[in-house]
Parts: structure tokens; sequence; C-alpha cells
């Protein structure tokens, strides 16, 4: 009876929140970004598009590709592969990158928050390098790991072909997609506390003492503004990938091939102004919020709780009427152990009037070891009766 009901299609009725947006396709109706090759707007939670400007474009995305950086390597510590007070060793090339760098000299070791901050405030190529080293093995592995996480996000318009973002052919993103990595980064709520940081100071006990201003100055200028990151080379021009949190709403604007820095940061201006003016979020459920328990086959645990993998909110235009939304959710039959920690095992999905408005992941919260003969000995036989064991 357990089984069928953790498995069952659970739905319920919402009904404080308001109606949601008729359609990520939406037009806005205004033109926010004249003078860029590219752009789009999007709300955090939802996804839904406020704004677009030839989202779809390839384009070369210079330092913004450590975005993508950043998640793996915040997959990477979300899932104990490396701790953040980790040392990291830099290797010869790392050390050699040119462009945006911290100048780390080879040999020489950081942990994985300083790096991170070398990252995500200085835009150091080669603390990237030795970030991807350290988790893959070498770049070129680090870089095939990008790709594939890449595919798995559905961007199909994005190739990568290093972690910094440094000129080389057939290295391209889009607008639409880095906003959608930019979506994913910022489900690990760690990450802002770098990237929204305007200085800060590395080997601070050293004569190496090294000052790092945040190449994005709206994080400084613009209130709610705490990421994510710039991108500049002579091919790419000016761009940027920004978030701010306002009122419990958070968006994202990203900004390809801007003239000058100026450009770039008022128009990004322009569309963060925009969709604060105009729309409104309802938070639901906040990421790893436990939405039901799922039964496994043959695990050291008989079950797993089934997590939000993000944040999850409804969006309104301003002054909206409030509606009934109705929240299914819906947990796989088929679960087998081994099962790893952020594992899909069902799916969340938000419904009006027979449409689904949001659909999300539901994750595993912990590992699920196989069973060993012993337990599932005792099992058979009913003697292993404390649920979860």
């Amino acid at each position: 009876m357990k089984r069928l009901v953790s498995l069952m299609l659970i739905t319920m009725l919402i009904t404080t929140f308001v109606a949601p947006l008729a359609s990520a396709e939406e037009k806005t109706g205004v033109d926010l970004v004249d003078n860029a090759s590219s752009a789009i707007l999007i709300e955090r939670d939802t996804g839904t598009v406020l704004y677009e400007k030839n989202s779809s474009e390839q384009l070369p995305p210079a330092s913004m590709t450590k975005i993508m950086t950043m998640l793996l390597i915040m997959e990477a510590v979300d899932q104990g592969k490396i701790k953040m007070n980790e040392k990291v060793r830099t290797s010869e090339h790392a050390a050699s990158m040119g462009g945006s760098q911290i100048f780390l000299e080879p040999g020489e070791e950081m942990t994985t928050e300083e790096m991170l901050k070398g990252i995500a405030i200085g835009s150091g190529n080669d603390a990237s390098v030795a970030m991807a080293e350290k988790i893959a093995g070498s770049e070129e592995a680090f870089v095939e790991m990008m790709n594939k996480k890449a595919k798995e996000l559905g961007l199909k318009d994005t190739v990568f072909k290093n972690t910094t973002g440094l000129p080389v052919d057939d290295h391209f993103s889009t607008a639409h997609d880095m906003a959608i990595m930019a979506k994913e980064l910022l489900k690990y709520e760690m990450i802002t506390k770098f990237t929204g940081t305007y200085e800060a100071y590395l080997r601070e006990n050293t004569d190496k003492k090294f000052w790092l201003v945040n190449t994005n100055k709206l994080v400084r200028f613009y209130p709610g503004v705490d990421g994510l990151k710039t991108g500049f080379t002579r091919e790419a021009k000016y761009c940027l990938t920004a978030t701010a949190e306002k009122d419990g709403m958070r968006v994202i604007a990203v900004i390809f091939g801007a003239p000058t820095s100026k450009d770039r940061n008022a128009q990004v201006t322009k569309m963060l102004d925009y969709a604060f003016s105009q729309y409104k979020t309802h938070p639901m459920f906040e990421r790893n919020f436990s939405l039901g328990k799922a039964t496994v086959s043959k695990g050291a645990k008989k079950q797993v709780e089934a997590l939000t993998s993000e944040p999850i909110s409804l969006l309104t235009k301003k002054g909206e009427s409030v509606e009934k939304v109705k929240k299914e959710i819906t947990l796989k039959k088929d679960l087998k152990a081994p099962i790893k920690k952020g594992d899909k095992i069902g799916t969340l999905k938000l419904v009006k009037d027979g449409k689904t408005i949001v659909k999300s992941p539901l994750v595993a919260k912990e590992n699920v070891k196989e069973a060993s003969w012993w337990q599932l000995y005792k099992r058979s036989f009913g003697m292993f009766t404390k649920t979860g064991e």
C-alpha cells in the first residue's frame, strides 16, 4: 500500500497564487536593446522569456564561458567531489594562460574558494584552468564535461572549446543558452557570495597580496545585482550575463556584442528596470523542498526523498487576478539502486486550465546504495521492518 501511495499521481489545488503569463513567447512590444547583437531577459524561477532580440544567434561568449565553468565547479562541490577548503595546485599549463588572470605561479596552491573568487570576481583564466584540471584531470576532459552538460540542459546552439572564453574557432553560444546556464548556476545560492562581491583580496597574508575588482560594475551601482559574468574580446565585443533580485523576484539579463562597456551596462539596466516594473513572482517552493518519497528497488534504503531541484514560483504581470492552479507530482515507478544524490526521480508540474505552466525535475535527496545480500534475505522473510533502512 505504501508503495502505491508513494508512486501515485498527487493532485492538489492551490488557491492563493496569481494567474501566470499566457506563454513564455509573449512579446513585450517594447524595444529595450538597440545597440547590441543579441539579448534576452528571463525570470529565473519559471524561465519565462520577458524580452528577447536575436536570442538564438550563435556568437562568441568570451569570458561568459566561465558561467559553465563555475556551474561544474559548484556541482562538484554539491556532490562532495571537492571541498571549498580543499587545496588546488596550479599546473604549468594553467599558469601559462593569458588574458584576465590572478597570476598563479606553477606549483602554487589555493583553496577551491579562493579559486572561485579569482574566477567570479577577477575572471581569472588561470584559475579556471586550474579548477578544470582538479575536477576532470585535464582541461580537455573538463571541456568534454562542459559540452555534455550543455546537451543535458537542451542547449543546441552552444559549443565549448576551452574553459575560459579566450578566442578560438568554433567556440560559441547564444543569449538564450547563456540565460539557461545562468539559471542552472543560480540553483547554487552560494555562487552569488562570489559573483556579487565587488572587491576582495587573494594572498592576503603574503607580500603578494592581490586586489580583485569585479568586472561587473552593476554589482556596485544597481541595487539587487549580484552576478554573474562579464565578457570581452575584440571579436565578441562587450558581453554580460547579469542577475538581480528585488521583492522576491530574480531575473537574468544577457547581452552579446555591445560596442562599449557603458552601452552594455546601460542596456542591461533597461532590461532589469523593465522586469521589476512590470512583473511579479509568487514563490511556492524553495530549492531542496521535500515533495514525497519514491520507492527504491533493491536499495540499502527502501525509499528516497524527492526534492525540488530549483526554486519554484509563479510569474504574473503586476496587478493580475488570483486564479486556481493544480500541483501534480509524479514519482518514477522503476527506481533501482544505486541512486546518486541529485538524480532525477520525478517531476513537478503546475497546471492551469489543463495547460502545464511550470515543469521541474524532482531529485534524490541522497545516495542510495544497493542492498546487501543479507538485507535482501531478511526482507524476503519479512524480518526487515524499519521503513527506509
